[in-house]
């Protein structure tokens, strides 16, 4: 490989040693270089960029060895961020309750119940800075603004690659895309408008609104019946005045399908199975939402030109 003359040409260079690997991974990689090299010139003003760069190879790393470093270091920000999954069972009923034991579940619980105030946030945001910036575009101050909003959504960003990172283990970058060098300003506010990964964002705010109702919808109504359920035994056991019409009273007649009768301790139990096969199927279910939002995080929040 030529030693690079230009801090663009070692950014190819890395972007190529990197090909594969995961695209968090590349940007950050990418921006950390070039953060490195650019205040490296700033701090020589006298060096062109091919003898900085002959003096950084030394210390910072050849391309090569950089994406080895990062790669190293990613195996080791995939175990914490996943931690390794309980052991299969070869049974299916061990499969079944076994999903209580992987931590990833609980993630996605919590991500789901959490997703209804995030929603809310980034559908108004959205929504409302597109809409000022419409409006105060034909004012002095709507140029700055629109560079704000824009700007705003890009840390929004990243705030939203942390939680989804932290509670679903998918892997989100750390670091943002590293401003363009070399343009003016309108040049750099129209890149704005023209990059698909801002509109990307902006979608998935607006996105958020509708899954986050679902995801919380959904968490809420089957846990809430799943302990109903699983507390049948305890009503019929202590049975309270305060606890009136919350289940269904001993002396109603109910029926399964099987011929209506007196509700009694065979119910209750059955309720009580019923709910716990109910509660496991909610943390399957959660996990498997959890994992399918990541992708869909992945795929509207991490810049493809990164790879």
């Amino acid at each position: 490989m030529n030693a690079p003359r230009t801090i663009n040409e070692y950014l190819d260079q890395l972007r190529g040693a990197l090909r594969g690997a995961d695209p968090a991974l590349i940007q950050d990689a990418l921006y950390d270089a070039e953060e490195h090299l650019r205040a490296e010139l700033a701090e020589q003003p006298g060096r062109d960029e091919a003898t900085m760069l002959e003096h950084v190879v030394g210390s910072y790393g050849a391309p090569d060895e950089v994406a080895e470093i990062y790669r190293d270091q990613e195996i080791r920000i995939q175990r914490a961020i996943r931690p390794p999954a309980p052991a299969k069972h070869r049974s299916l009923a061990g499969r079944f309750f076994g999903v209580a034991a992987d931590p990833r579940t609980y993630g996605a619980l919590f991500y789901m119940l959490l997703s209804l105030a995030t929603g809310i946030f980034y559908f108004t945001w959205a929504v409302t800075g597109l809409s000022l910036s419409v409006g105060l575009s034909v004012l002095i101050i709507g140029l700055p603004f629109i560079v704000l909003f824009f700007g705003s959504v890009r840390v929004l960003s990243l705030v939203e690659g942390r939680i989804v990172e932290a509670m679903l283990g998918m892997r989100m970058p750390r670091r943002p895309v590293y401003p363009t060098q070399g343009m003016t300003l309108m040049r750099r506010i129209g890149s704005m408008f023209t990059d698909v990964h801002t509109w990307t964002t902006l979608c998935y705010m607006w996105l958020m609104l509708p899954l986050g109702i679902a995801y919380f919808t959904v968490a809420v109504t089957l846990l809430s019946v799943s302990v109903a359920f699983i507390g049948a035994p305890l009503v019929m056991l202590f049975r309270r005045e305060w606890l009136a019409g919350v289940y269904v009273d001993r002396q109603v007649l109910v029926d399964w399908g099987f011929g209506s009768h007196q509700a009694g301790w065979g119910d209750a139990v059955a309720l009580c199975v019923l709910g716990i096969v109910l509660l496991f199927a909610t943390l399957h279910l959660a996990r498997a939402l959890g994992r399918m939002h990541g992708h869909i995080a992945k795929h509207m929040l991490v810049p493809r030109e990164a790879v």
